[in-house]
C-alpha cells in the first residue's frame, strides 16, 4: 500500500513538472498562431486523469491553469493573452474541470468496453472538448467586446468566428488527444501495476 501511494505521488509529481514546463515554453504545450494558441498541453492533463484519477487530473489541470496565467503575465504569445488569460476564471477553472471530466468519464466507462483504449479515447475526446468549449464560452461571455476589437470583427459576428476557431483548433486538438492520450495512458498503466 505504501509503495503504491509513493508511486502515485511520484507519477503525479512528474506530470505536474511536465505540465509546468509545457505551460511556460511555447511549442511544448501551445503552438502560437498569432490570434489564438493551438493547445496540446491538455493531453497531459487527460493522461493524469486516466492514469491517476479525477482528483489528480484536476491537480495537474490546476498547475496548467496557473502556468497559463504566469505565461500571460510574463510572455504572452497572442494578442488576447494579457486580456483574457490573466483571469483565473478563464485560465484556471476550465483546466481543473478538464481533469475532473476526463477522469470521471474514464472511470464510468473503463469496464464497459472490451478494450480500455475505447474508454480512454472517449475520455480524451470529452476532456479536450471540455477545454475548448469552456475556454471559448467564457471568453465570449466575459470578453466579447475585447475579442471583437482583437479580431477586428463586430460583436454579432463573434459567434461565427468562435465556431471557426472550434473547427480549426478544437477539432484537431480533440483528434490529437484521442490518438495520443490513450497510447500514453495505456503504456503507463501497463508498465506500472501499482496504478491500475
Amino acid at each position: 500500500m505504501q509503495k503504491r501511494k509513493a508511486y502515485r505521488i511520484a507519477i503525479l509529481g512528474i506530470l505536474m513538472a511536465i505540465i509546468f514546463v509545457q505551460s511556460l515554453v511555447p511549442f511544448l504545450g501551445f503552438i502560437p498562431t498569432g490570434f489564438i494558441n493551438i493547445t496540446i498541453i491538455h493531453i497531459t492533463v487527460i493522461v493524469a486523469a486516466i492514469v491517476l484519477g479525477p482528483k489528480d487530473g484536476a491537480i495537474v489541470g490546476l498547475v496548467w491553469g496557473l502556468g497559463t496565467m504566469v505565461r500571460a503575465f510574463t510572455s504572452p504569445t497572442s494578442i488576447i493573452d494579457t486580456t483574457v488569460f490573466t483571469n483565473p476564471i478563464v485560465a484556471v477553472l476550465p483546466r481543473v474541470i478538464v481533469g475532473l471530466v476526463a477522469g470521471y468519464i474514464y472511470l464510468a466507462l473503463k469496464n464497459r468496453f472490451k478494450k480500455r483504449m475505447v474508454s480512454m479515447g472517449i475520455a480524451a475526446a470529452v476532456g479536450s472538448l471540455t477545454n475548448t468549449l469552456l475556454v471559448l464560452g467564457l471568453m465570449r461571455v466575459m470578453y466579447a467586446s475585447a475579442l471583437s476589437q482583437a479580431y477586428t470583427t463586430q460583436t454579432d459576428l463573434l459567434n461565427k468566428l468562435l465556431l471557426i476557431i472550434i473547427g480549426t483548433n478544437g477539432i484537431p486538438e480533440m483528434i490529437a488527444a484521442i490518438i495520443i492520450a490513450p497510447a500514453i495512458s495505456a503504456a503507463i498503466l501497463k508498465a506500472n501495476k501499482f496504478l491500475d
